[in-house]
């Protein structure tokens, strides 16, 4: 199968969204910029597309124009190993955007982000369903995800 490439539209702030973003996800890095030209689309001179991988994946960054906006209906899913990656994650990816419930955030440029431990699917697929409803009910309490009120709810001992 070829590589897909999510392709996120922005108004005129594709440059900066990659920038940002490469800064904050390890083992990114901006691959390539196009600029526009006296053809268009766009003012000559400015980034038409930015092409970045985020560790590894490629992404397309598209100054198309204020037509789209981004909704909750696609978001990007950061599995964390430990609660610094999480609080890492969601701050960075926080300022200056808005914060949701159950470890869901919009970034400044409006993409939503779900910043998840890993510790959570195990002890939601790892347990039986009694303990899997507390942590559940847990869960649905927090903005950000908290590792260790999670455990306490699956009666961990922390």
């Amino acid at each position: 199968m070829p590589p897909i490439t999510p392709c996120l539209w922005f108004n005129t702030e594709g440059e900066e969204a990659a920038r940002f973003y490469t800064s904050v996800i390890k083992n990114s890095r901006i691959l390539e910029t196009f600029h526009s030209d006296q053809a268009g689309p766009g003012e000559p001179g400015t980034p038409l597309t930015v092409t970045f991988e985020l560790d590894g994946r490629k992404f397309l960054a598209l100054n198309g124009g204020p037509q789209f906006t981004f909704s909750e209906a696609i978001s990007f899913q950061i599995e964390c190993e430990t609660q610094e990656e999480v609080d890492e994650y969601w701050s960075r990816l926080s300022e200056g955007g808005e914060t949701g419930e159950c470890g869901w955030l919009k970034d400044r440029f409006g993409l939503s982000w779900q910043i998840v431990p890993t510790r959570l699917t195990e002890l939601l697929t790892q347990t039986d369903a009694e303990t899997s409803a507390r942590v559940m009910a847990a869960m649905l309490q927090m903005q950000k995800l908290d590792i260790e009120p999670l455990e306490r709810a699956a009666g961990v001992t922390v």
